[in-house]
């Protein structure tokens, strides 16, 4: 069973570090800290918010192809090699799908806070942990089989990872809010 939740873990860092990428970033590459939705709104509210950025964007899914490259790096390794659900040799495909479905499924949450006035950094629990989970999972499925017990472990995995990175990441001042 633990090693079952280290392997869904291990298969997840792409898109773990994609989902931290926007906040590491933060003070990176200023010219790129445009709006994503260029300040545009829908009936009045805005579509993702000033806070979901190019910078960010592209960040995030750089973070996932580098973690996945690791991955197959480090696949030549028999631990690792164990580890893996999955063989890494096509790590660039692995890497941008982790990537753009972690920060599309962060987009897609901003849109739907957005829409229900929910303000950026406003508790939107369970979403706010699974959102880029969901995102990554439904993009990396479309090359990789998820079984249901993969999906079980790594949702569970990931909630709870995330609420404990989060609330670090606040009493570290690294983060303005705690979700």
């Amino acid at each position: 069973m633990w090693f079952f939740a280290l392997k869904c873990f291990y298969f997840m860092f792409p898109a773990y570090f994609a989902n931290m990428a926007p906040v590491i970033v933060k003070n990176w590459f200023k010219k790129l800290a445009v709006p994503i939705d260029s300040g545009k709104r829908i009936k009045g509210k805005e579509i993702f918010g000033k806070n979901k950025t190019w910078r960010g964007f592209i960040f995030a899914i750089l973070f996932a192809i580098v973690i996945a490259y690791l991955q197959f790096f480090l696949y030549g390794f028999d631990f690792f090699r164990n580890l893996s659900f999955i063989n890494y040799s096509n790590w660039l495909l692995l890497g941008f799908l982790f990537g753009f479905g972690a920060i599309f499924g962060d987009l897609i949450e901003s849109f739907i806070k957005r829409r229900l006035n929910l303000k950026p950094g406003k508790k939107f629990i369970p979403w706010d942990q699974l959102d880029f989970v969901i995102g990554a999972l439904i993009f990396i499925s479309l090359v990789v089989d998820i079984t249901l017990k993969m999906l079980l472990y790594i949702v569970i995995i990931s909630f709870i990872g995330h609420i404990l990175v989060n609330h670090t990441a606040y009493y570290l001042k690294i983060r303005k809010e705690k979700w």
